[in-house]
C-alpha cells in the first residue's frame, strides 16, 4: 500500500495574490483620477466672457449647451457645417468669436467640421483631456472657455492638425 501524501485531482480554483489586489486597488483609484483630470481645465480658467450657468442654458440650446459648457461630443455625420462650402467664417457658437476660416476647413471623413489651422493662435486654447483612458488636445474658444472638439496630429499640410470640431460649437457666417 502506497503511503505517499494524496495528491488533488481537482483543478486549482484562482487565488488572489497580494500583488493582484494591490494591482486591482491602484486601478481603481487611478480611473476616477484620470477621469477627474479628463474635466475640462477650461472651465477653471478665468475668461473675458463668462457668464452662469442659467444664462448659459438660456443663451444656448440644449445640445450646445451639453457640448460647449460639459464637454459633449455630437453624433459624427449629423452637422449640416460638415458638408458647409461656401467662403466663411465660422465662430463659437457661444459667443461669437470668430475661430476658424473656411479657407483652412478641409474634409477629414470623420464626420465632423475639420480644420488644419484656427484663424489665430490666440482665438482658442487647448488643454489635455483624459476622458477616454489616454491623453487627447481638446480645444476651447479663448474668449469663454465653450469646448469645441479636439485637435490631432493626422491632418494635412502645412500644419499636419487636424482640428475635429463639433459643428453645434461653431455658427457660420458666410462672406
Amino acid at each position: 500500500m502506497d503511503r505517499s501524501p494524496i495528491k488533488s485531482m481537482t483543478p486549482r480554483s484562482p487565488t488572489a495574490t497580494r500583488r493582484g489586489v494591490l494591482g486591482a486597488l491602484g486601478i481603481g483609484i487611478a480611473l476616477p483620477l484620470m477621469a477627474a483630470c479628463g474635466s475640462s481645465p477650461a472651465e477653471a480658467k478665468n475668461f473675458p466672457i463668462q457668464l452662469r450657468e442659467g444664462e448659459w442654458r438660456r443663451k444656448l440650446t440644449k445640445e450646445q449647451y451639453h457640448i460647449l459648457r460639459e464637454a459633449g461630443t455630437e453624433r459624427s455625420y449629423t452637422s449640416p457645417l460638415n458638408k458647409e462650402k461656401r467662403r466663411g467664417i465660422y465662430a463659437c457658437a457661444g459667443c461669437g468669436t470668430p475661430l476658424y476660416s473656411s479657407k483652412a476647413k478641409y474634409d477629414s471623413r470623420t464626420g465632423w467640421p475639420s480644420f488644419w489651422a484656427p484663424i489665430s493662435s490666440k482665438a482658442i486654447g487647448t488643454s489635455t483631456d483624459y476622458k477616454i483612458g489616454y491623453p487627447r488636445t481638446e480645444v476651447h474658444c479663448a474668449t469663454c472657455g465653450g469646448h469645441l472638439g479636439h485637435i490631432f496630429s493626422d491632418g494635412p499640410k502645412p500644419t499636419s492638425k487636424r482640428h475635429c470640431i463639433n459643428g453645434l460649437a461653431l455658427a457660420f457666417h458666410p462672406e
